[in-house]
């Protein structure tokens, strides 16, 4: 007897924004009532980019993201606020709700490899002339465009800033 494998074909490549909404789907059926607000939410936050600005436009995959990973930050931020003021179990949901959306972001990148972007683009703007905090705008904008969405800004900030001082 041979082994059965289950193999799909013409399987159409989902999009994250429809990913986000068949897992609220699933959490729905499953009456996962924390799943479903961070789900809903995420999902609200990605339309309200769509329709900001001056005309409503689709969002590609890296913009849900980066919209999920503000998102994402408000929550980490949330918590830390709530922990200072005491309140254990909302700073808790928060932490719950950045474990979720965590799920459809990219991994993170380590401290040190990033530390090793920052300073091979700190000894590339140095051989080309440009030294100390004036490189800074030049070096995060190489860092950012290296490592995309796998790092925080003000992470790269902080460690380009601490490289050129």
């Amino acid at each position: 007897m041979g082994s059965r494998r289950t193999v799909r074909h013409n399987r159409k490549v989902s999009s994250l924004k429809e990913t986000l909404q068949s897992d609220l789907n699933v959490a729905t059926k499953a009456r996962q009532a924390l799943e479903m607000s961070t789900l809903r939410m995420a999902i609200a936050a990605v339309k309200n980019a769509e329709v900001a600005g001056k005309e409503a436009v689709e969002l590609s995959d890296d913009q849900v993201i980066k919209v999920l990973q503000a998102e994402s930050k408000k929550r980490v931020e949330s918590a830390e606020i709530y922990e200072q003021a005491g309140r254990a179990e909302a700073a808790a949901k928060e932490r719950a709700e950045v474990e979720i959306l965590a799920k459809y972001l990219p991994a993170a990148m380590d401290d040190n490899a990033l530390a090793a972007v920052v300073a091979e683009e700190v000894a590339n703007a140095a051989a080309n002339g440009n030294s100390g905090m004036k490189a800074m705008g030049l070096v995060v904008k190489a860092v950012r465009e290296r490592v995309g969405s796998a790092a925080d800004g003000s992470k790269i900030a902080d460690l380009v800033k601490a490289a050129l001082a």
